[in-house]
Order: structure tokens, then sequence, then C-alpha cells
């Protein structure tokens, strides 16, 4: 019979061998998109078999799956540092824009792979329950940020919750997904270090000034 401490550092090995294999499948299908992405490249990547990593997680669709669910959980994990019961509905509202920002702009990958499921009309997620559910905890967060908001006069808008998600999330994905084709039409690069103070702070601004009903952006001391 196993002991408990060699089971345990057996459940470890295996944890840690399906975070490699996650890490080095994510970089595999953010580069090559769904389609061209091989099992047998992150294979050798892992320097490990084809087998051992199907043995792990089945497939490659459900490979592609679990990256995804990896993907968007660490930017749920992000929303989550936001303390809506110490900050003022304003300050929320901004740190959840600017946090966003900060999240996309460092795990370019994420942005990638959105768009690669994006282009195969969202069906790994729709076959993931972990990712069918997890949208429910950001809009829970923006729901209590609006209600605080309200009850203290800060905002005047009647916003929706998706609405002021998609607000914030569109600003900071655009500026990362058509950071190619925007620097090619007109010869800005969106991601270039000299303009990040400014856009980070454009889009809490943005959001801010929309919930108070107002198109006079307050200034804020970067």
């Amino acid at each position: 019979m196993t002991s408990p401490p060699a089971a345990r550092e057996r459940q470890r090995d295996a944890d840690r061998t399906k975070a490699e294999i996650l890490e080095v499948a994510q970089q595999e299908f953010a580069a090559r998109g769904y389609a061209g992405a091989r099992v047998d490249a992150i294979a050798e990547r892992m320097r490990t078999t084809k087998r051992m990593i199907y043995y792990y997680f089945g497939s490659k669709e459900q490979l592609f799956i679990a990256v995804l669910e990896k993907a968007y959980a660490e930017v749920r994990e992000v929303e989550r540092t936001v303390d809506v019961d110490h900050l003022a509905p304003v300050e929320a509202i901004r740190t959840l824009a600017e946090l966003t920002f900060d999240h996309h702009d460092a795990h370019r990958d994420f942005i990638t792979l959105v768009a690669i499921e994006n282009i195969h009309r969202a069906e790994h997620i729709r076959k993931s329950d972990v990712l069918v559910n997890l949208g429910a905890p950001v809009l829970d967060l923006i729901e209590r940020i609006l209600a605080a908001g309200t009850a203290s006069g800060d905002f005047v808008t009647e916003a929706d919750a998706i609405d002021v998600h998609m607000m914030i999330s569109a600003f900071c994905f655009f500026r990362v997904a058509n950071q190619h084709t925007f620097g090619a039409l007109f010869g800005r690069d969106m991601t270039a270090a000299e303009h990040r103070v400014r856009l980070r702070r454009m889009v809490g601004e943005m959001t801010v000034a929309y919930l108070r009903g107002s198109s006079d952006v307050r200034r804020r001391t970067p």
C-alpha cells in the first residue's frame, strides 16, 4: 500500500507536470492557432511523449480547453483583488479598469487565445463548464460597485454590468490585439512604453466619466 506522503508527492509531481504542459501548450496555441498547433511539438518542447500529454488531457481539444480555462482563471484572479468593501465606488471601478489594462498588457498570449477562440465562434468555451460560469464573478463585482456608486450618488448613469465590463475589456483588448494594423494605418504603436501611462489612465477615467454621466473627465496626477 502506498504511504500518504508518497501519494502526496506523486500528486505534486503530476500537478507540476500538468502545469508545465499547459504553459508550453499556451505558447504553441498562441503562436500557431488551434488548427496549426501540434501536440507533437508540445511534447518535443516538454521532452516528453504525446502519449503522456493525452494521459493528462485526453485530446488536443481538451488540452486547448484547459489552456483557455487557465488563461481566463488568471484574469478572474486579478479581478478578485479589487477590494470593493474598502474602496470608494469611483476608485473601485477605476482600479478594476487599470488592473485589467495591466493584465492584458502583461499577458499578450491571453489576447491571442481569445482572438483564436472567436475565430472558432467560442465552440471550445461552450464545451467547458468551468468557462461557461467563469463570467459570473466579475459581473457580481461590477454590480456591487455600481450599486455602491448609485447609493453614494457618485454614479448617475443607469449602467449594466455587462456593458461596463465590455467597455473596459474592449479598450484593453483592442490596444494589444490590433496593435499591428493600428500601427500600420496610423503610425502609432499603442503598446509602446511612452503611451502606457496615458492609456492606462484613459481607460479608468473613461469608465468613471461614463458612470458619472459627464463628458468632463477629471484630471488626476499620475
